[in-house]
C-alpha cells in the first residue's frame, strides 16, 4: 500500500508506505497522508470477520493498510494491544473480551459503542495504545528515536502518554491549553512522572497549540533535526486503526451482513469520523454518518450550509464538553479530499485559505452537492442540551454517560425519524463520566463512579510547565530536552 498527500507535492521517499509516514506526521507540503485508494472489503470478507475477536479483526483490516510489516510481527502487535487487560473498564452486565461492546439502550434500536475502556477511560486509547506499539516496533527496526509533539483538548494527551510512557526512543512533549481541560483530565496528564513524558500548558485555546504544533513540523529543518513525529489524529496510523472499530460496532449491532448500521459521532477534529467515512468507502454497510458538535459548529455549520469557516480562539467557546472545544478541525482535510474528488490543487487551495484565516466555500460547487452520496448529516448539542441528555438517558435507561457522548445521543435522537425501520444507530462513546464530574453532578446530583485504579488521581503531585502560545519559546524547550 503506498501513501498520497492530500496537496499532492512529492513525499521523501517518494511513494511512501505505511511505516515512511508513521513517525512524521504531516506530509512535507503540509498536508495530510491518505491511502492511493481505500481497499475494498469483499462481502466474502465481512461474512468471514464477524466471527473474529478485535485483535483478530484488527489484524485483518490493518493488513490492508500495512504492506511493509511482516505479517507475524502485525498479528503479534495487534495481540499484544488489544486485550482484555489493556481494555478492562468494560461496563457491568457486558463481555469483557469484547473490549467494544454495544451496550443497548433501546434493544436492537439505539445502543452506545462503548470505546471507553481502555486506561485512560477514553475512546483515544483504542488507537493509540496500537500506536505505541507499533512506534517502538519500528524504531526498534530502524535504530532511531523520535520526539512525539502533540496538543490535546483533553483525551489524545493522556492516551498518548500512557500508550508512550516507558517507551524505548520516544520521548512525549504534549501540549494543552491551560485550565481548560477537567481536572480529572489535568490530573491523568500531569501526575505522570516519567522521564520521557513532557507537558506544557499553553495560555490559550486548543486551536494555539494545535497550531504550534503545525508551525514545527512544517519547519522541516527543525522536525529533522530534531526528529519530531506526531500522534494527533492528523497521524494516519491513528486514523487507520479507529477504523476497526466501526467494522466491530456494525457486527456488533447487527446479525448478518445484508443490514446496515447507522453511527453517530461527536466530533471536533473530525479524526473519529473520518475513519468511519473510509470504513464506509472500504464497504461497511453504514446507512448514515451523523456528526455531532458542541456550542463550537464549524463542522455542523459546513455540513448544513456548505461553508467551511474556522473561528480564532477569542470566539471558540470554552464549553462542558471541552474535548470539543475545537474551531480548526484539522482531520477534515481528508474528507474534503475525498469530496473533491480526490484533487490535490482544489484542496491545497482550499487550505491555503484555511491557513490564512479565511473561510472557503463549497455551496454553489458539484462537491457539497456529494455530501447525501457520502451519508453525512449532522447537528449540535449546547450545555443545556448535555444535561437534560444526560438526565434522561440515566432515568430511563439507568447508564450514565460523559458530556461529549451526551451530544452525540442528542444528534442521534434528533435525525432518529430520517433513519429507516429496522436500521440501529450506534453512538460512539466518548469517555467514561467521571472525566467530567462537574457537569455530572450538575446534571444528576450525585458523583459518577470511577474505577478503583484512578480513585485519587487529583491529589497525586503534577508536572507542568505553563508557556505563552510561542513557537520559538516551544521549539527551544523541545531543543533543551532532546
Amino acid at each position: 500500500m503506498k501513501y498520497i498527500s492530500t496537496r499532492g507535492h512529492a513525499a521523501q521517499p517518494a511513494n511512501p508506505e505505511f511505516c515512511d509516514i508513521l513517525l512524521g506526521g504531516l506530509a512535507p507540503d503540509g498536508g495530510l497522508y491518505l491511502p492511493e485508494s481505500y481497499p475494498q472489503v469483499t462481502r466474502a470478507e465481512l461474512d468471514a470477520w464477524r466471527g473474529l475477536s478485535y485483535a483478530e479483526l484488527a489484524f485483518a483490516i490493518l493488513s490492508k493498510f500495512i504492506t511493509d510489516i511482516p505479517a507475524g510481527d502485525l498479528k503479534a502487535i495487534c495481540d499484544k494491544t488489544y486485550t482484555a487487560e489493556v481494555y478492562r473498564h468494560v461496563r457491568a452486565g457486558d463481555r469483557a473480551s469484547d473490549i467494544t461492546p454495544v451496550h443497548w439502550l433501546e434493544e436492537g434500536r439505539f445502543g452506545l459503542l462503548e470505546l471507553s475502556n481502555g486506561p485512560t477511560l477514553a475512546f483515544k486509547d483504542m488507537a493509540m495504545q496500537l500506536l505505541g506499539n507499533l512506534f517502538e516496533y519500528v524504531l526498534a527496526q530502524r535504530g532511531e528515536t523520535i520526539n512525539i509533539l502533540g496538543a490535546t483538548s483533553g483525551d489524545t494527551g493522556s492516551a498518548a502518554e500512557y500508550a508512550m510512557r516507558g517507551k524505548q526512543g520516544v520521548r512525549v512533549f504534549m501540549l494543552s491549553p491551560h485550565g481548560l481541560m477537567s481536572p480529572f483530565q489535568r490530573a491523568q496528564m500531569y501526575s505522570l512522572q516519567d522521564d520521557n513524558i513532557f507537558n506544557i500548558a499553553v495560555t490559550g485555546m486548543f486551536d494555539d497549540a494545535q497550531d504550534i504544533v503545525k508551525a514545527v513540523s512544517n519547519d522541516h529543518a527543525f522536525k529533522a533535526g530534531h526528529k519530531i513525529g506526531a500522534v494527533n489524529s492528523i497521524n494516519w496510523a491513528r486514523v487507520a486503526a479507529q477504523i476497526v472499530y466501526y467494522f466491530k460496532g456494525y457486527f456488533a449491532a447487527t446479525k448478518s451482513n445484508d443490514e446496515q448500521v447507522a453511527f453517530c459521532v461527536p466530533s471536533g477534529n473530525f479524526g473519529n469520523i473520518c475513519a468511519g467515512h473510509i470504513a464506509r468507502r472500504m464497504g461497511l454497510p453504514v446507512a448514515k454518518l451523523i456528526l455531532a458538535t458542541n456550542e463550537n459548529d464549524v463542522l455542523d455549520e459546513f455540513f448544513r450550509t456548505g461553508i467551511y469557516r474556522p473561528r480564532k480562539a477569542a470566539e471558540t467557546h470554552v464549553t462542558s464538553s471541552p474535548s470539543m472545544d475545537i474551531s480548526k478541525a484539522s482531520n477534515f482535510e481528508r474528507f474534503v479530499f475525498d469530496l473533491v474528488g480526490r484533487d490535490p490543487k482544489t484542496v491545497a487551495a482550499l487550505w491555503a485559505e484555511v491557513d490564512a484565516g479565511r473561510a472557503f466555500d463549497l455551496s454553489a460547487s458539484p462537491a457539497f452537492a456529494r455530501i447525501a452520496e457520502f451519508g453525512f448529516v449532522s447537528g449540535a448539542s449546547s450545555h443545556a442540551d448535555r444535561l437534560a441528555t444526560i438526565r434522561k438517558v440515566f432515568e430511563q435507561y439507568g447508564v450514565m454517560i460523559d458530556t461529549h457522548t451526551a451530544d452525540g445521543v442528542k444528534v442521534a435522537w434528533e435525525h432518529a425519524t430520517d433513519i429507516p425501520a429496522g436500521v440501529p444507530v450506534v453512538v460512539l462513546e466518548t469517555a467514561l463520566p467521571v472525566k467530567f464530574a462537574e457537569t455530572i453532578v450538575e446534571a444528576l446530583g450525585r458523583e459518577p463512579e470511577r474505577p478503583a485504579d484512578l480513585e485519587g488521581i487529583e491529589k497525586l503531585a503534577q508536572r507542568v510547565e505553563v508557556m505563552a502560545p510561542d513557537v520559538d519559546a516551544i521549539k527551544r524547550f523541545i531543543a533543551e530536552r532532546t
